[in-house]
């Protein structure tokens, strides 16, 4: 899929459990929106009406609730939906589009956590997603234990019961956190590492460096 994205920018964030995407999500739509930037936040799955349906199906019961497989299929429909509704119309509008989670979250948790093969997660992406990739991936990095305590807390104070994934044991995390350093360690022209283990504002901070230096975020000509 070819998008016309005008000045728009597709910056995805990823990472482990508890890591503090969706603060971070906010914090840097908030200071592109400070500089003039139409910004559209989101996250996967989900996104677009027929992808928070699946969502719904994909983020509570039981951890073996699906087979690896048909949980990847049911995040490449999701994802289909979102692209399609959300994402690249937002691009060609000139939006930055800030997602929470991506494809590189089915490759870490379907292929490196439940060992899907990366052959099969990588033609679902070329059929779904064709060459269309993030401009920037921000990988927040944090160790999973402390992660997992941060996410466990947020399930609590929020009753979300979207905890599917963090009641996975601890071997599945550390899987994750290995795919996901292994996906920045083979991309490093598209992914940055941020040391999640920190304040928000600090993390904050060294993304919105990393923002500037990779995709120069300058005032929008009226």
């Amino acid at each position: 899929m070819s998008v016309d994205k005008q000045h728009g920018q597709f910056i995805t964030f990823e990472g482990g459990e508890g890591t503090g995407k969706t603060t971070q999500v906010q914090l840097l739509a908030s200071l592109l929106r400070d500089r003039g930037h139409d910004v559209v936040t989101t996250r996967e799955p989900g996104g677009a009406a027929g992808a928070d349906t699946i969502r719904s199906l994909l983020v509570s019961g039981a951890t073996d609730k699906w087979d690896p497989l048909s949980e990847s299929l049911l995040l490449f429909a999701a994802r289909r939906e979102h692209l399609v509704k959300t994402i690249w119309p937002a691009l060609e509008q000139g939006a930055w589009v800030l997602c929470d989670r991506f494809a590189d979250s089915t490759l870490a948790y379907q292929g490196y956590g439940h060992s899907v093969p990366i052959e099969f997660i990588e033609n679902l992406y070329d059929v779904v997603v064709g060459e269309f990739v993030p401009d920037l991936t921000l990988i927040l990095d944090i160790d999973v234990e402390i992660g997992l305590a941060r996410a466990n807390a947020r399930n609590t104070d929020t009753a979300s019961r979207e905890d599917r994934f963090e009641r996975m044991d601890i071997a599945f995390h550390e899987r994750l956190r290995t795919g996901f350093l292994d996906i920045a360690r083979n991309d490093p022209g598209r992914c940055a590492v941020i040391d999640a283990d920190n304040q928000p504002d600090i993390v904050g901070a060294e993304i919105w460096k990393t923002v500037e230096t990779r995709l120069q975020p300058e005032m929008p000509s009226s």
